[in-house]
């Protein structure tokens, strides 16, 4: 049986310093990480506009069959994380 992967996403590359803590700690598991360095950066954009790109990240990663979301983006956890949580 394969295991679900934690996923994380950014809104660019910085993330990955938390893909490489999440790696260090938890050795045994399989991360999927994206960077969406096609939108970078967030900071500029609307409320709305990042809301509908993180809800677009963790859907995707949903779809791959995610069993763990971690938002890296310190601009999309700001405006985002109450309605990722619903």
């Amino acid at each position: 049986m394969r295991t679900r992967a934690i996923g994380i996403f950014d809104s660019g590359v910085g993330g990955l310093t938390v893909l490489k803590e999440v790696a260090r700690l938890l050795p045994s598991e399989d991360i999927l990480y994206l960077g969406d360095t096609a939108r970078v950066p967030y900071g500029t954009r609307s409320e709305r506009t990042i809301l509908k790109y993180s809800l677009k990240n963790a859907a995707f990663l949903l779809r791959l069959g995610i069993k763990l979301l971690v938002v890296a983006c310190n601009t999309s956890s700001a405006v985002s994380l109450p309605a990722l949580q619903r």
